[in-house]
């Protein structure tokens, strides 16, 4: 996203939601100060006692899940051959879910005409955001994705928003850096995740209109729905930025 739409997004939120970010942003801060002490990052953190990397697994192989929250995430890569040049920076992505015991009971999963899932995967989860990193280890974009490409079930975007906020998680294993990292990042970035959930249901709208009669969230030809590219700095300037405009004490010493 641009500068310019970065700050109409902060512009538009609440003190309460930037305060909220703001101490995300220390805590993701604090995670790479700690990280860098060992020389290490997020991805390389996450993936020190998986054995050797296998590109397309799951890792951890269980994924990593906190019972509590309900929420749950694991690191994936693609192999070079099936990334294309505008993803060629990316080493993997963390995809991000609530499980279906942590789902709001008023929360009610999108029918698709046509759709030909059985009725149980309204008892799956739901896929809330994926996280790029480059190779360096560090985020880069935002990203949404079809749902074939995890198979979960399809929530609405403001059903989703309201999910992302319950994302949590609170656990030593398997890295606890890595651990708070992640929950704090679906915190800082909560804005931009809420537009891309919104871009992600109108691209999906319009690519059912234009192909009546058939079901969407089963073409494989659109997998990536939306996205954007992100950086922690610029986050937590721009947010300091809004907050001292509003006479705020910001973030930044």
């Amino acid at each position: 996203m641009a500068e310019l739409c970065l700050r109409s997004l902060l512009a538009a939120l609440p003190r309460e939601d930037l305060e909220q970010m703001g101490q995300a942003s220390l805590r993701i801060l604090e995670c790479y100060r700690v990280l860098q002490k060992s020389e290490t990052n997020v991805v390389a953190e996450l993936l020190r006692d998986c054995g050797s990397f296998r590109q397309w697994e799951h890792l951890p192989e269980d994924d990593v899940i906190d019972y509590g929250s309900d929420s749950q995430y694991f690191y994936h890569a693609h192999t070079p051959e099936d990334r294309s040049t505008d993803w060629s920076y990316e080493h993997g992505h963390f995809h991000t879910f609530l499980r279906r015991t942590g789902i709001p009971e008023d929360a009610t999963p999108v029918v698709v005409p046509g759709d030909d899932l059985p009725e149980s995967t309204s008892q799956t989860n739901c896929h809330l955001i994926t996280v790029s990193m480059n190779a360096a280890g560090y985020p880069a974009r935002l990203f949404t994705v079809n749902r074939w490409v995890t198979g979960d079930t399809w929530y609405a975007a403001d059903d989703v928003r309201r999910f992302v906020s319950r994302f949590e998680i609170d656990q030593v294993q398997p890295s606890w850096p890595v651990n708070i990292w992640i929950t704090e990042m679906l915190r800082l970035f909560r804005p931009q995740i809420a537009q891309l959930l919104l871009d992600r249901d109108a691209a999906i709208a319009s690519w059912g209109k234009a192909h009546p009669g058939k079901n969407p969230h089963e073409a494989r030809d659109i997998e990536i729905l939306s996205w954007t590219d992100i950086s922690v700095e610029q986050q937590v300037a721009a947010l300091d930025a809004e907050l001292k405009a509003r006479g705020q004490a910001g973030f930044i010493v």
